[in-house]
């Protein structure tokens, strides 16, 4: 096993990059004037929600991981840094803050205090390697957005299957197998995201081969698997339900490009269909939002791949929609609320069914204060669409619904404020300064 450092005091956080308070954060607002299409170029960013896993994969190399096309700027990157450099993981950022080099050559603790895990359910995610590593780990349960409980209880399965030994104590989850985990044969009950990518880290270290079947399929997933292979693991069945894993005794570094940010391409393509304008998505994949394009064409959509880029415009009269999200490659529920906007605006009644989290339609009463009719049953809003939006002061209630309320005030009559807005900047790289570059009046202010 890698020698660990023991902390002076595992409870305080030392040597992390000093950050905002809430109370701050809460102070800004973003204002906007509705009312103009949006025409230009938006550059891609990569995938936050690839980056976030990569990173956690550093503490399962002492060598350097260096990461090409990070959003290094965004709240969930910049709080998975704290709780890395924590844990001993030395950090640097490069070439005009898009790349990221991770050097995890010495593991200093093992321990994920709740005063940093708390911030982002994603830090969760170095339980797994700190197992396959070191033995050992105690990792406060997560925190994040509020839309629903998003247990971690199949991440355990998982661990337990490989032969760890966990305990949930005053909020943590302490596991320990301290002769390393052996591979195993796991049936995930649902393709949860997470759990598929905890059991991944874990098995490229584990004596002998994990079968892992029902998996989840996310392009963010591949992702990591084709970086883990890049380190010297030996990952078969990349982009299918079931992947074998032949586990390794030790990983190297590597150089690796992140992905394009699917969400926040859905984001802008839906952008670019409501306001009536032209959006070129520079550097941005449609082969991963092929239930988006479906039900956008269908919609009188026009969107066209040129090269590396997405061409999006809106071809005429608007058509109502039903949506239902689903695990990948369906609808991805991490685009729903921007799409309810689309269908508030659009003529007709369209329908929205939400299958993966309980508590996503947070949006819907503030929607309703800029005079979107939508009406909520259990899972499921039937959407009258409306001629027009009013301007209006709103507030943010998790990532994805606070850019759904970008995108109603874009088409708001009036002026917008929207509050609450530390939730956008978790996810949405420069979002002001790249919708303004393509003639939207937006600013942040006080």
């Amino acid at each position: 096993m890698q020698p660990v450092k023991q902390p002076n005091n595992e409870n305080e956080p030392q040597g992390t990059r000093p950050e905002e308070t809430d109370a701050q954060d809460g102070l800004e607002k973003i204002r906007i004037k509705g009312g103009r299409p949006l025409n230009g170029t938006i550059p891609i960013s990569g995938a936050k929600n690839s980056v976030l896993k990569l990173m956690c994969a550093s503490l399962l190399t002492h060598e350097a991981l260096i990461l090409h096309n990070v959003p290094t700027g965004l709240r969930d990157i910049k709080s998975l840094t704290a709780v890395l450099e924590y844990l001993g993981v030395k950090i640097s950022i490069q070439d005009g803050k898009a790349v990221l080099q991770l050097q995890a050559d010495t593991i200093e603790r093992t321990v994920a205090p709740y005063d940093l895990v708390r911030k982002m359910r994603a830090s969760v995610l170095v339980l797994a390697p700190l197992i396959a590593r070191c033995g050992s780990a105690r990792v406060s349960l997560p925190g994040g957005c509020a839309i629903g409980g998003r247990p971690v209880d199949l991440h355990l399965m998982a661990l337990e299957a490989m032969g760890a030994d966990i305990k949930i104590e005053e909020g943590y989850i302490v596991a320990e197998a301290p002769e390393g985990l052996k591979g195993a044969e796991i049936t995930l009950p649902f393709p949860s995201v997470g759990a598929t990518e905890c059991a991944l880290m874990a098995a490229v270290l584990a004596k002998g081969t994990t079968t892992l079947r029902g998996v989840a399929q996310e392009p963010e997933i591949g992702d990591l698997a084709h970086c883990l292979n890049k380190m010297g693991a030996r990952i078969t069945g990349i982009d299918t339900e079931t992947l074998s894993i032949e586990g390794v005794e030790t990983l190297n570094g590597c150089e690796h490009h992140v992905i394009p940010d699917r969400i926040e391409t859905g984001t802008y393509m839906i952008a670019a269909a409501l306001t009536g304008g032209q959006l070129r998505l520079a550097n941005a994949r449609l082969d991963t939002l092929q239930a988006l394009v479906d039900v956008l064409e269908e919609s009188g959509v026009t969107i066209l791949q040129d090269g590396a880029d997405i061409i999006v415009k809106r071809n005429g009269a608007l058509k109502p929609s039903s949506v239902t999200t689903a695990p990948y490659p369906g609808f991805a529920t991490d685009l729903q609320a921007q799409m309810m906007v689309f269908q508030a605006l659009t003529p007709g009644t369209s329908h929205m069914k939400e299958t993966i989290f309980e508590n996503r339609f947070m949006h819907v009463p503030e929607l309703a204060r800029m005079g979107a009719d939508i009406q909520v049953q259990g899972n499921e809003a039937t959407i009258t669409g409306v001629n027009s939006l009013n301007g209006a002061p709103v507030m943010a209630t998790d990532l994805r619904a606070s850019v759904a309320m970008v995108l109603a005030a874009l088409m708001a009559e009036g002026e917008t404020t929207i509050s609450r807005i530390y939730h956008l900047d978790r996810g949405y790289d420069n979002l002001v300064a790249k919708l303004s570059a393509c003639g939207a009046d937006i600013n942040r202010t006080r």
